[in-house]
C-alpha cells in the first residue's frame, strides 16, 4: 500500500474518533447536561471542531491526496472509494476558514439551547436573534464551500448531508410528489368518510410502561443494550457513537403511539450504524452513506414494515399487556388503522405516512429562501403558516408547533430536511425489493421476527458503506434510482387498495 494513503487513514481514523467524542458530549448536552452547563460544553464542541477542521484544512493533507491519487492503482477497490471520500471531506473543510468554523460551532450551539426553552414558552422572539446569527454564519460557510464544489450555496449544505445531491435534481421529484399528494390527500380522505374513524385507545399511559414497551421492541428489531441505551429529550435522535448508541424519544401520557413510533424510527438508524463494514470503522468509506440513506433505513421500519398488518398483528397483544388494555380499541384491526389514519396535522414527527412528504416539501422551500436570502427570519412564522395552509389546508396554533417545532435549524441543520421525503421514496422501494427478494420477511414480522429483513438490508445496503453513491445502491438493490413512481404505488395500495 502508497505510503500517502496509509498516512491518511491514520489521519482521517483520528478525525473519526474526535467525531465521536463530540457525538457523545452532544447527547449529553441534550439529554444530561445542566442548564449552567451549556456555556463550557460550547466551549469544549467548539475546540474539537476546530482540532477536526484542521486536521482536514492541514496543507499537508492535501499533498498527501495528491500523492495517493498518483498512486491509486496500488489500491483495491474499497480503498480507491475511500480516497475519493477524503477528498469530497477535504474539499469541504478546506473551504471554510477556521475562525468561522469556530464561530458557527458555538452560534448553533447556543442557537439550539435557547431553542428548548424558547420552544417550550411559545417564544420566537427569544430564538430569533440566535437563529438570524446561525442563517447568516451558515450562509457564509455555505457560500465559501459553493466555489470549492462548483455549486450554489445551498447546493454545498446538501451536500453535506447528502453527498452529491442538488436542488435541481430534487426539486422536479419533490413537484411531482407535491403534485400527487394535493389529489391523493383527498382521495383518501373521501374514500373514508362512510368509515367509522379509528378509535385510539384512551387513558393514561406512564412513561414507565412506554419505555419498557419501547425497549422490548428495540430488543425485537435487533438493538443491542450492551452497546446503547435508550433516553429522553426534546426531539427524538439517534446519537453516540456506533458501539454505544445513544437513542431517545419523547413521550405523551395521552398517546402512546407517538413516543413508539419515534423509538421504532431511531432504532432503524441505530442498525443502519450498527451494520455498517467493520473492517473500515473511522474511515469515510465505511460511514454511512449520506441522510436519505440514513432516512430509508429508519422508514422502512417505522413505516414499512411496523405499520403493516402482520407486524400489528403481533403487536397488539404486547400493547394490551404493557397497558392492561380491554375493549374493541386495542383490537389489532383498530391498532392498525389508528397507525394509518390519515389526518393533515402541523407537526411533522406526529405526521402520518401520507402527509408526511408534504411537510418536508414546506421546509425545503423556506431553507432554500432562508439561505438566498430571499426570506428573513423575523418573516418566518408567517411564511411557516402560509405554506401549512396551502400545503395542507392546517395551520398551526402557535409558534411551538409551528416554526419551531423541529431542531434543525436551530442546531444549524440546513440541507438536511430533504433527506426525510427522498428517504420515504426509497425505503418504499427497498422494502418492496426485499419482500420480492425474501420470502419470509412479511411471516417473520407476524411473528415478531425481523431477522429476515435485518439480514436483506445488511447484505444490500448497510455493507455498502460509502462506497457507492446512494443512487447506486438502490440501483443495485432495486433495479431503479430514487423513483416516485414506486412511492405512490405503495401509497395507492396501501390507503386505497
Amino acid at each position: 500500500m502508497a505510503a500517502a494513503y496509509e498516512e491518511l487513514e491514520t489521519r482521517f481514523r483520528r478525525h473519526s474518533v474526535l467525531r465521536d467524542a463530540m457525538a457523545v458530549l452532544r447527547w449529553d448536552s441534550a439529554v444530561m447536561m445542566p442548564t449552567g452547563g451549556a456555556g463550557a460544553r460550547g466551549d469544549q464542541l467548539a475546540e474539537l471542531a476546530l482540532v477536526r477542521h484542521g486536521i482536514l484544512a492541514d496543507a499537508g493533507l492535501a499533498e498527501l491526496l495528491d500523492a495517493a491519487e498518483g498512486d491509486a492503482g496500488e489500491l483495491d477497490g474499497w480503498q480507491r472509494a475511500n480516497l475519493a471520500e477524503m477528498r469530497r471531506c477535504w474539499r469541504h473543510a478546506s473551504a471554510v476558514p477556521a475562525d468561522l468554523i469556530r464561530t458557527l460551532g458555538e452560534a448553533r450551539f447556543t442557537c439550539e439551547v435557547v431553542w428548548r426553552t424558547a420552544r417550550a414558552d411559545d417564544d420566537f422572539a427569544a430564538v430569533r436573534p440566535h437563529l438570524e446569527r446561525v442563517v447568516r454564519l451558515t450562509r457564509e460557510s455555505a457560500e465559501a464551500k459553493s466555489g470549492a464544489l462548483d455549486c450554489t450555496p445551498y447546493d454545498a449544505l446538501l451536500d453535506v448531508h447528502d453527498p452529491g445531491s442538488r436542488a435541481a435534481g430534487i426539486e422536479p421529484i419533490f413537484d411531482e410528489l407535491s403534485s400527487f399528494l394535493t389529489d391523493f390527500i383527498g382521495e383518501v380522505v373521501e374514500s373514508r368518510s362512510g368509515e367509522p374513524p379509528p378509535s385510539p385507545p384512551r387513558g393514561r399511559f406512564p412513561v414507565d410502561a412506554q419505555r419498557r414497551l419501547g425497549e422490548r421492541l428495540m430488543r425485537r428489531l435487533g438493538f443491542d443494550f450492551d452497546h446503547g441505551r435508550l433516553d429522553t429529550s426534546h426531539h427524538p435522535f439517534n446519537g453516540g457513537v456506533r458501539e454505544d448508541q445513544r437513542l431517545t424519544t419523547r413521550y405523551d401520557e395521552r398517546d402512546f403511539t407517538s413516543g413508539l413510533m419515534a423509538v421504532l424510527h431511531e432504532t432503524g438508524h441505530a442498525l443502519y450504524e450498527k451494520g455498517l463494514p467493520a473492517k473500515w470503522r473511522h474511515q469515510p468509506v465505511g460511514a454511512s452513506r449520506g441522510m436519505s440513506m440514513h432516512e430509508s433505513q429508519s422508514l422502512i421500519f417505522e413505516m414499512q414494515a411496523c405499520r403493516g398488518d402482520a407486524f400489528i398483528r403481533w403487536l397488539a397483544p404486547l400493547v394490551r399487556e404493557a397497558f392492561g388494555g380491554e375493549g374493541d380499541e386495542w383490537r389489532a384491526d383498530n391498532l392498525a388503522r389508528v397507525c394509518r389514519r390519515v389526518r393533515p396535522g402541523p407537526v411533522r414527527v406526529d405526521a402520518d405516512e401520507v402527509t408526511y412528504p408534504a411537510h418536508v416539501i414546506l421546509r425545503f422551500h423556506l431553507e432554500r429562501a432562508l439561505i438566498a436570502g430571499d426570506l428573513k427570519v423575523a418573516d418566518l412564522p408567517d411564511a411557516w403558516r402560509e405554506g401549512m395552509r396551502r400545503g395542507l389546508g392546517v395551520e398551526p396554533r402557535d409558534d411551538r408547533d409551528g416554526c419551531m417545532q423541529d431542531i434543525h435549524w436551530f442546531d444549524g441543520g440546513f440541507g438536511y430536511f430533504p433527506a426525510y421525503a427522498l428517504g420515504a421514496i426509497a425505503a418504499a422501494q427497498l422494502f418492496a425489493a426485499a419482500r420480492e427478494s425474501e420470502a419470509d420477511i412479511v411471516p417473520g414480522l407476524e411473528r415478531g421476527d425481523f431477522e429476515p429483513l435485518l439480514s436483506w438490508l445488511r447484505t444490500n445496503v448497510h455493507e455498502c458503506g460509502s462506497r457507492y453513491a446512494p443512487r447506486e445502491i438502490l440501483i443495485r438493490a432495486t433495479g431503479r434510482s430514487f423513483d416516485v413512481d414506486g412511492f405512490k404505488d405503495h401509497l395507492r395500495a396501501r390507503y386505497l387498495g
